[in-house]
């Protein structure tokens, strides 16, 4: 975890459990790695509404597969697509494979929007990469609701996220 994560989350007083593994890049990988870790592990998507430019952080179950068809009506876009390098570098500080609701952290201008799965939300503990896909932390639910509202993006916990 770099320093910048690990001095916000020890000056916020957010508690977690870090786990170090090999890099993953896929669900499989990370299953592979780190089903010993408890908690809700979560996958992590970026996407852009074309027209407007309106970026979104979608929080699902790692073993959910968003469908963007109906993502997209769900949000009145006429096109959305995965956020690419630049966006996810310039406003989350992000590389692809390791996507996080810790990159909310780097969003100063709040322009993402969060939304997350309430069963993810629900969860006791919570399990996210730290905007770096060789490590998991394991976050308990009250920290991880404290570290998301301190960051000061708007967020939405859904129950009627569209999956495949």
């Amino acid at each position: 975890m770099d320093k910048k994560l690990e001095n916000w989350l020890e000056t916020n007083e957010i508690k977690y459990k870090l786990f170090t593994h090999p890099a993953v890049f896929t669900v499989p990988e990370a299953k592979l790695h780190s089903a010993h870790i408890s908690g809700s592990h979560c996958k992590n998507l970026v996407l852009k509404n074309k027209k407007s430019g309106q970026l979104y952080l979608v929080t699902i179950p790692y073993d959910k597969s968003l469908d963007l068809k109906d993502f997209r009506r769900m949000i009145s876009a006429p096109k959305v697509r995965f956020a690419d390098e630049e966006d996810l570098a310039e406003v989350l500080e992000l590389t692809p494979g390791a996507v996080s609701p810790l990159g909310l952290i780097n969003d100063k201008e709040n322009k993402v929007i969060f939304w997350i799965e309430q069963k993810i939300w629900n969860s006791e503990l919570i399990c996210c990469h730290p905007n770096i896909n060789t490590e998991t932390l394991q976050i308990p639910k009250d920290d991880f609701h404290k570290l998301i509202k301190l960051t000061n993006n708007i967020f939405e916990i859904k129950t009627d996220l569209p999956y495949l």
